[in-house]
């Protein structure tokens, strides 16, 4: 029991939990933010053109039920507006060079069968020269392209 303790004591003051729970946080906040820019004014701007500032009354009758589509539509709007936000975030954030955008994981290497980075170009072990199929605007293709192989 106590090393059952000791290995969870170990993993939650490790860095990935708390880095888990401080972005969970931090996520968390920024959605309030974003719901907020979302209902305010672009509520406000569907209101000026709509006559409302959401689709929660949008219903239709089915038989003797009353089908209410209207939240629905609401929420798929919210949805929408904050992946074009953070869509827009990420892209502003790349721009600026700020954060760590690579991709993360392994691939396996074609000719040796080990474990490289997925955007390695030359594989750490047989040195085969790898090209990654990754995003062509950071990451091992840039590297490539502008003559910075390791």
């Amino acid at each position: 029991m106590k090393s059952l303790v000791k290995e969870f004591k170990a993993f939650a003051s490790g860095g990935n939990l708390i880095d888990l729970a401080i972005g969970f946080v931090i996520a968390a906040a920024f959605v309030k933010v974003v719901e907020a820019f979302a209902d305010n004014v672009i509520g406000g701007l569907i209101a000026a053109v709509v006559g409302e500032p959401d689709f929660d009354n949008l219903a239709f009758k089915l038989g003797d039920a009353d089908v209410q589509y209207g939240p629905f539509v609401t929420a798929l709007i919210n949805f929408l507006i904050v992946a074009l936000f953070l869509f827009g975030l990420v892209k502003l954030l790349r721009k600026a060079k700020v954060g760590n955008f690579r991709a993360q994981g392994q691939r396996e290497c074609p000719w040796c069968r080990e474990f490289v980075a997925v955007d390695a170009v030359r594989c750490k072990h047989c040195t085969s020269d790898l090209r990654a199929e990754i995003d062509a605007e950071e990451g091992a293709d840039e590297r490539v392209a502008h003559g910075r192989l390791p």
